[in-house]
């Protein structure tokens, strides 16, 4: 038998072997969950319409420009899912909104606490399942009135039920707006 044909014989023996163990590694992983770094799928994540910005002047005084503490915006988030180790119907939602803030003619001091949250709701958009609730603290350094913050994330937990899909569900980010705050965004409408 030449060498070439010697050669070949192996060849093919090893590819063999390759290609069952390929096999059996990947029924293998068919029943083991997530495979290593594999990305899980996200729910739909928006940003709530009526609590996207939020103007906050002076107590008891007149709304105007001369009153103005703060001017917020939730200017876009990051969002990354996770599956919740080999369960591929529980899934870690990490919420990481962005701000962008201008200090008015009123605020007393350069650090402003503004409440926000992240909340999930099921398929029918009719109960919340989870909300996870944050603080934003913004420092304006000397001499700036406008400055961009990044929040902690917040963590949401969803459990996909049987015959859903993550997509089907919602998250929505939204700054925590009093009665008369979301009323005056309203009225409003959209900026």
């Amino acid at each position: 038998m030449g060498f070439g044909m010697q050669m070949r014989r192996q060849g093919a023996r090893a590819g063999a072997k390759a290609g069952a163990l390929g096999l059996a590694l990947l029924v293998a992983a068919c029943g083991s969950g997530p495979a290593p770094g594999s990305t899980a799928p996200c729910p739909r994540i928006a940003i709530l319409a009526e609590g996207a910005d939020i103007t906050r002047f002076r107590q008891g005084a007149p709304r105007d420009l001369t009153a103005q503490v703060v001017d917020v915006r939730i200017s876009g988030f990051e969002a990354t899912c996770d599956f919740i180790g080999r369960d591929t119907r529980r899934l870690a939602i990490r919420v990481t909104p962005r701000f962008d803030a201008e200090l008015g003619p009123a605020a007393q001091g350069r650090t402003v606490d503004l409440p926000w949250f992240v909340a999930l709701t099921n398929p029918e958009d009719t109960a919340e399942l989870a909300r996870r609730d944050g603080i934003a603290r913004m420092v304006f350094p000397p001499n700036v009135q406008r400055t961009t913050f990044v929040a902690r994330p917040e963590q949401l937990t969803l459990t996909v039920e049987e015959g859903r899909r993550a997509a089907e569900y919602l998250v929505r980010v939204s700054l925590q707006l009093t009665p008369d705050e979301l009323a005056q965004n309203r009225q409003r409408g959209p900026r």
